[in-house]
Formats: C-alpha cells, structure tokens, sequence
C-alpha cells in the first residue's frame, strides 16, 4: 500500500472526473496525474534522489495536492511545513530533516531567499506561486512543461512517506515518521467507519493542507474518489462560497472554525444543504455549538476524529449515529477499524473501565519513530504501543472519553483536577462562547484552577455565576477559583489551544512542574 496508490485506482476508473478545483481552475484526474509524472521527473532532473526530503512552505492550492502525490511518485520523502511558525521554526525543521528542495507559494517567496542561505541542505527552491518567478527560483508550470513524465517509483509499505513535523510548543518540533502503509491503513480505516466520508463525493479543503488531519481527510477522498475542493485557508465567507458553489460533500474543520462558520451563516442565507460529513477534531464541540449547527446545517452529519500525527493520525472515531446521543458527545468515539486501544496505568497495565489512565494505541498506522530521536521514540513506544500523554477513560462500550493531557492535569489541595472536564461544564452555559481551564500558582493550594472564558456575543455573565453553574455540574474543589474574561484564546495551527501560551503568563519559566 502507498501514497500513490489512490490515484491510479481513480485514473483508471474516472479519468474525466475533477479532480481539483482550486479559484477556478479545475483539473481532471487524467490531467493531475500527467503533471504529477511530470512534477516527479522535474525533482528528479533537479538531482532529487530516492528518500530525499522535499519541503512544501505554501497555502493550500491544487499545487499542495500535486505535491503530495509527486514526491513519492519520485521516490522521495514529503516534508510539509507548517505556514504558522517562525522563521527560526521553518530553519530548524528544514536543517534537522536536512531537506533537499524547497517549493513555496507568493506568500513565502520573500523569505525564500533568507532560508536558502541558512539551510545548507537545500539545493533548490521552486516557486508554485500566481505571480512572476522570482530570480533564483524554479518556476513551477516550467518544470512540469519542459518535462517528461516519469514512471511511478510505488513507494509502498513501511517505506518512508513523509516527516511530519510537531507543533514545537514546549520545546523544538519532532518529526514524526510515517510510512506509506501507516498514512493508508488511517485513512482506509476512516473510510471504512461507516458515515465518515460520501463515495465519490466533493471534499473541501479549508483547513491547512501542511496539517496531518487535512492530509488524512485528503487520503480519504483519494481511497473512495471523487473530487477536491480547495481554498487557499479558511475564511468563513470563503468556504460558505465554495460550500454552495462546489456542492460540497464532506469537510473537515475544527471547532474554533465551525464557530466562525455558524455565525457567518447566520448573518447570509446560504445553503448548505449539500453536506453529508462534517468531521472535526482536536476537541468536542459544545451543546451550544451543536444547536447551532443542527440549525444551519440541519441535513449534515457530525463525526468527531481523534488522534494525533504519531497515528497518521485517526485512533478513535465517534460517528454520526453516536452524536444523537447526548452522554456521549463528550466522548472521542471508540476505536477505528484499523486501530487498537487501551487505556492503562503508568506500568502499562490495562485498567478497569470508568478509571482514568493513558491511552496507548498499536496498529499498522502507528509511526515508525521520531527523526533522528531514538530515545524519544522508545519513550513513546513501549512494546509496540504509542503512549499518546493523554488522560482518559474508556465506558463498557468502549468509548473513550479524554480527560486531558496527563501534562496539563492540575494538582489543587492535593486533588487532581483534569481540566477538561471543566472546560466542559463550563461550555454547558449557554454565555459560554469558548474557554481554557489551566493551573496557575497558589500560595495555599500549590496550583488552583483558573478558566480563561471567551463569553458569548451579547452576553452578560459574572465570574460568580459560572462558578455556581460549575458547581452543579461538577464537584466543587473542581469548580474555577478564578475566572477571567478575554475576547480570544491562542489557537494552534492544529486548531488546538496553546495551553503552554496562556500557563506562560502566570508560572516563571520552567517553575510549573509535569505531573
């Protein structure tokens, strides 16, 4: 099995079929996989060889899609990098993965130039921007048209896919290797879960095509065909438009997107009636929130994915017939059809169902380690498990219900408090908007419970009456001590809260201990 292999299936069944459709421009299925023979022989004349790493610093087009297929169609290794970080950031993951070829976008073009002459590896950087080719640069479209196509070098197996890299907030970022079987033994799983993706539908892409979930979700759409979808990055106008422009089938977005979405709907009468899936992950989504999808998106069903780039990335899937009911929206699902897990203590052991542990995974989706980081691979895998670092717990019927990273638990009076679950009681209140329950210092309690509250638009809520709403919901030595109001939370790339931002702001640097 490979990266690869979803795009000779469609070739040979739906030549004609759109295969993207990126601010006008469509492609067929046929014309994709000629530039993708093309594009490879184009890296190959540059002097990429078989496991070099070529890098990709863009916003999401149909390029980023013939990218993800081209470099292992010429033997060589995928290295997306993440739009959001630093200069330093990109150097680093450039330098550490030793990158042989850069591609960037217009909106990268400028530091090109700067990160060339940082990075000694890189002996080539092509431009696959809208604008002029930029002096020093390879041009995208003249690569492809002064090219022969190459023969696929099927890459398939444990053979090396791509490096991907970790967001870096506590630390340098890791890159996580993943194989070709391990990227297609996810996204076959998924697929397989029933009510997760529609056959031969139209997905969009509008999270960041750099991320492992929209790569996973792109995976998808290649293994049961049909046609991609692509905006450059996510604005709510902008995928409402391609939503009822595309008659978009299936879309993966998080949260803090599907918020913004909702209110943009709100204000415009669009119809997005189109949409069978909208799968989201990096958190569940509130009660509030689901009635407010229920009524914009009144045909659409909700699937929540939860994994993370060390499982390429699918581990647990809570499907469209689970969300009906309403104890187990709080869950991450039960295990995918490719994946095994448990819930164990800190020797390993499996522990009973209802107690809280770690979850650990095994399958052939797992990563076969962190570049160039063998002590942090044996770290995390134990046995043949990938010990994920977070807290939860498992019902009789398997369903996982993630309480918080085991990092980010709080130690209050002795008492262990997992933020999660009051991050969930407070979004039960409906002036809740969003929110982030972090441990801050305390001279009588040693950490105490702090929620920083993104109120409703409109709202009118005391610091007091959350916490007396907490209080009935939850036991109360887990209720906030402490409350502040902000107009926006720091959100990852991943769409995830960057918990260590906002603990960076009350705890000295290196004071807070891991639990």
């Amino acid at each position: 099995m490979g990266v690869t292999q979803g795009l000779h299936r469609v070739v040979q069944q739906t030549p004609e079929l759109p295969a993207t459709i990126f601010q006008g421009r469509v492609r067929t299925w046929a014309e994709s996989a000629d530039r993708v023979a093309r594009l490879a022989g184009a890296l190959r004349a540059i002097g990429v060889q078989r496991g070099d790493r070529v890098a990709m610093l863009a916003l999401n087009s149909d390029r980023y899609h013939e990218y993800l297929f081209a470099v292992p169609w010429a033997g060589a290794v995928l290295n997306p990098v993440n739009t959001r970080w630093s200069p330093a950031e990109i150097t680093y993951s450039l330098n550490d993965s030793e990158s042989r070829v850069l591609i960037v976008d217009d909106t990268f073009s400028e530091l090109a130039s700067t990160l060339k002459t940082d990075c000694p590896d890189l002996v080539a950087v092509i431009h696959c921007g809208e604008s002029p080719c930029p002096q020093g640069m390879f041009d995208y479209e003249e690569l492809i048209a002064s090219h022969d196509p190459v023969d696929d070098a099927y890459l398939s197996g444990s053979d090396l896919a791509g490096i991907f890299y970790t967001g870096g907030t506590t630390g340098s970022p890791k890159g996580v290797m993943l194989s070709h079987a391990g990227l297609l033994t996810s996204a076959l799983g998924f697929t397989a879960h029933g009510g997760t993706i529609t056959p031969s539908g139209t997905s969009l892409h509008a999270a960041p095509m750099f991320h492992l979930a929209d790569i996973g979700a792109w995976m998808s759409r290649n293994c049961s065909g049909g046609t991609h979808a692509i905006v450059p990055m996510f604005e709510p106008t902008a995928v409402a438009d391609a939503i009822v422009r595309y008659k978009v089938t299936d879309v993966l977005l998080v949260p803090t997107m599907i918020q913004m979405l909702v209110d943009s709907a709100a204000t415009r009468d669009w119809d997005f009636s189109s949409i069978h899936h909208l799968v989201y992950g990096a958190s569940p989504v509130s009660e509030t929130l689901l009635d407010r999808i229920a009524k914009a998106m009144p045909t659409v069903k909700l699937v929540q994915a939860y994994g993370m780039t060390e499982l390429s990335p699918v581990a647990t899937v809570l499907d469209s017939e689970s969300h009906r009911n309403a104890g187990l929206r709080r869950s991450a699902g039960r295990a995918a059809p490719h994946a095994h897990v448990r819930i164990v203590d800190e020797n390993g052991r499996e522990v009973r169902r209802g107690t809280i542990g770690e979850v650990v995974v095994r399958g052939d989706h797992v990563m076969l380690g962190y570049w160039n980081r063998p002590e942090e691979t044996k770290q995390a895998m134990i046995g043949g498990w990938l010990h994920t670092g977070d807290g939860a717990y498992m019902d009789e019927c398997g369903y996982v219900f993630v309480v918080d990273r085991l990092k980010d638990m709080i130690v209050s009076g002795g008492e262990n408090v997992y933020s999660a679950e009051v991050e969930n009681a407070l979004a039960k209140h409906p002036a809740v908007a969003g929110c982030a329950v972090i441990g801050v210092p305390d001279q009588d309690w040693g950490e105490r419970v702090h929620a920083l509250v993104v109120p409703t638009e409109g709202a009118n809520v005391s610091a007091d009456e959350l916490r007396a709403h907490c209080k009935a919901v939850i036991a109360g030595y887990k209720a906030p001590r402490s409350i502040e109001f902000v107009d926006h939370l720091p959100i990852s790339g991943a769409g995830k809260i960057l918990k260590h931002d906002l603990r960076a702001r009350y705890w000295p640097a290196g004071d807070r201990a891991v639990h």
